[in-house]
């Protein structure tokens, strides 16, 4: 009886191990739309079209992006409506030294900042975003998605102020097994409404997690044309029972609860 009741136990763990991640609502699939650097973009056209469609997203707004002291109440407006503002630090520091870097400032530059310094810089834009929105859980996005500072990872001290980190470079994530501090990310500028919809669909048929994300829309840099943002947006918001398309710090807090249950 005893190795029976293994047998049926290791069977159970296969099976949970075989099924597809249970997404709300039975979805196949989580689709995140992330939008870096707090752009005017973001809330002539970005907002207000998600907001049509009844979607959420998260916007990734360093501090000392020049829409704070101009747009505030508008950045609180799309709180209010249900985006996340996501934490992307003071300064938007990065490393000079991949090539095309020519415009990282030498006093914003990673190769000579401490980690301490970049720990200090998050967590005081985690505070001015607080006094923002009101929120106490988010998530943070690495400028450049360069985690190193004086070439030592400066991640670790901040895990315990964020829900996750989008951190790595990938198309799909695999939400039973993804690191919620290492969550991959991918970038669409220059994409059509016809590649971003098939992505969310590849997604879609491994059950899987993809975290878009977006620069300028329809101007600005590393832009995705208006049409095929729209043309993404209206796919996501038609099928809204195939996808399930929320802020990034909502879909990761689920995601987060089922990885402790399994």
């Amino acid at each position: 009886m005893r190795s029976l009741l293994v047998v049926l136990g290791l069977l159970a763990a296969v099976a949970a191990q075989a099924a597809p991640f249970a997404w709300p609502q039975g979805q196949q699939a989580a689709v995140s739309l992330g939008y870096d650097d707090g752009l005017d973009s973001h809330l002539d056209h970005v907002v207000p079209a998600l907001n049509q469609r009844g979607l959420k997203a998260s916007f990734y707004v360093p501090i000392n992006s020049p829409t704070l002291p101009r747009r505030q109440n508008d950045w609180r407006a799309a709180a209010v409506a249900g985006h996340e503002l996501g934490n992307h630090s003071l300064f938007h520091a990065c490393s000079s030294k991949p090539p095309g870097r020519d415009w990282v400032q030498p006093h914003r530059d990673l190769e000579t900042t401490q980690p301490a310094q970049v720990q200090e810089q998050v967590i005081v834009a985690n505070t001015w975003l607080q006094a923002l929105d009101g929120q106490t859980c988010r998530t943070y996005t690495l400028p450049c998605l360069d985690r190193l500072a004086s070439g030592q990872d400066y991640l670790g001290p901040l895990r315990e102020h964020f829900v996750a980190f989008r951190a790595a470079s990938a198309l799909l994530a695999d939400p039973a097994t993804v690191d919620p501090y290492n969550v991959p990310v991918y970038s669409v500028e220059g994409w059509s409404g016809e590649q971003l919809i098939a992505l969310v669909e590849q997604a879609a048929a491994a059950h899987a997690l993809v975290a878009i994300v977006f620069h300028g829309v329809g101007g600005e840099y590393l832009d995705v044309s208006r049409s095929a943002h729209d043309a993404l947006l209206d796919h996501l918001a038609q099928h809204k029972d195939r996808f399930w398309t929320d802020s990034f710090v909502h879909v990761m807090a689920y995601v987060r609860q089922k990885q402790g249950a399994r």
